[in-house]
């Protein structure tokens, strides 16, 4: 309940207040995203099995997003950074959908 007043407050106060994010993160917001999504995802499927743990879905969250960040910070100072942008979109998409998979079978019993 109180992740769910959390989650309320945040999109609230992210329409009312429009905050900017400075150039210098843009390149790292989507793959944030992505990241954060994955943990989600996989945090959603681990309560539906029964095996949800909040320490371990915090580590998750975290480590997630701090290592596609410095993936794709990493791919910047190479001067590939789209390449590795992409390939951690890619990674992180297949482990969404895979969790995503994983969800539906478990609400339709399929």
């Amino acid at each position: 309940m109180i992740a769910v007043v959390g989650l309320v407050v945040g999109v609230v106060a992210g329409l009312l207040l429009q905050p900017t994010v400075p150039v210098v993160l843009q390149p790292y917001l989507p793959i944030a995203v992505v990241a954060a999504l994955d943990a989600l995802f996989g945090g959603f499927r681990a309560m539906l099995d029964g095996m949800f743990d909040d320490r371990v879905f915090l580590v998750s969250f975290l480590s997630n997003v701090l290592v596609a960040a410095f993936i794709v910070f990493l791919g910047d100072q190479l001067g590939v950074g789209a390449q590795l942008s992409t390939a951690v979109v890619v990674v992180l998409g297949i482990r969404i959908f895979s969790n995503a998979a994983a969800i539906r079978r478990h609400v339709f019993k399929a």
